[in-house]
């Protein structure tokens, strides 16, 4: 299983690699970036640290086909600017994340990047749940899943570099993306139902 290129309205989603290691180092020094990020993520950002995640867990993880990752490029920019994952395997902690560069927030380019990753997931490759997660405060986090149609589960307990101890849960299934893409099928239909 190999992580495809895809294209959206303003945006270009292609493999991570190695060379993104100096972009990522560069949006990992943010602390709003990473407050509201899982622990699992090292704060402070090792100098080494993103070249020691792709290396030893991303790029690894990809040529297995254990998960599909992309870096978000601006249509017409190879340089990163945020990246967005897919694990088979959901091992509790929800298996779709995402991060942007946080000058670009708030201008949707999430939640096209999502709407692009679960077509390919869901209906491309026909897996029949995503389950995500956000910190419980991460309000624009939680905007981009409820416009890109995630069923609200509940909260589960995991620690967040800002202090916080509570994730809310979320699911898409493969039947209510289909639903939602049958609903919104076109372009038009989609901006409008995404705010824009």
């Amino acid at each position: 299983m190999t992580t495809p290129v895809l294209e959206t309205e303003r945006l270009l989603l292609r493999p991570l690699r190695l060379a993104d290691a100096v972009a990522i180092q560069h949006w990992f020094a943010n602390w709003n970036i990473i407050r509201r990020l899982s622990t699992n993520v090292p704060w402070p950002y090792p100098a080494d640290g993103a070249e020691t995640f792709l290396r030893e867990m991303a790029l690894p993880a990809m040529a297995s086909g254990e998960s599909l990752k992309w870096a978000i490029t601006l249509e017409g920019d190879d340089a990163l600017i945020g990246a967005i994952d897919f694990t088979f395997e959901d091992t509790g902690l929800g298996n779709r994340g995402f991060w942007l560069a946080e000058h670009l927030w708030g201008q949707g380019y999430m939640t096209e990047a999502v709407i692009a990753v679960q077509n390919h997931v869901l209906i491309t490759l026909g897996v029949e749940r995503i389950v995500v997660l956000n910190a419980s405060d991460n309000v624009a986090s939680r905007r981009v899943k409820e416009k890109t149609g995630a069923t609200y589960l509940g909260q589960i307990e995991v620690a967040h570099h800002d202090g916080s101890h509570l994730a809310d849960q979320w699911e898409i299934t493969r039947e209510s993306w289909r639903a939602a893409n049958r609903h919104h099928g076109d372009r038009s239909s989609w901006m409008s139902w995404m705010g824009w």
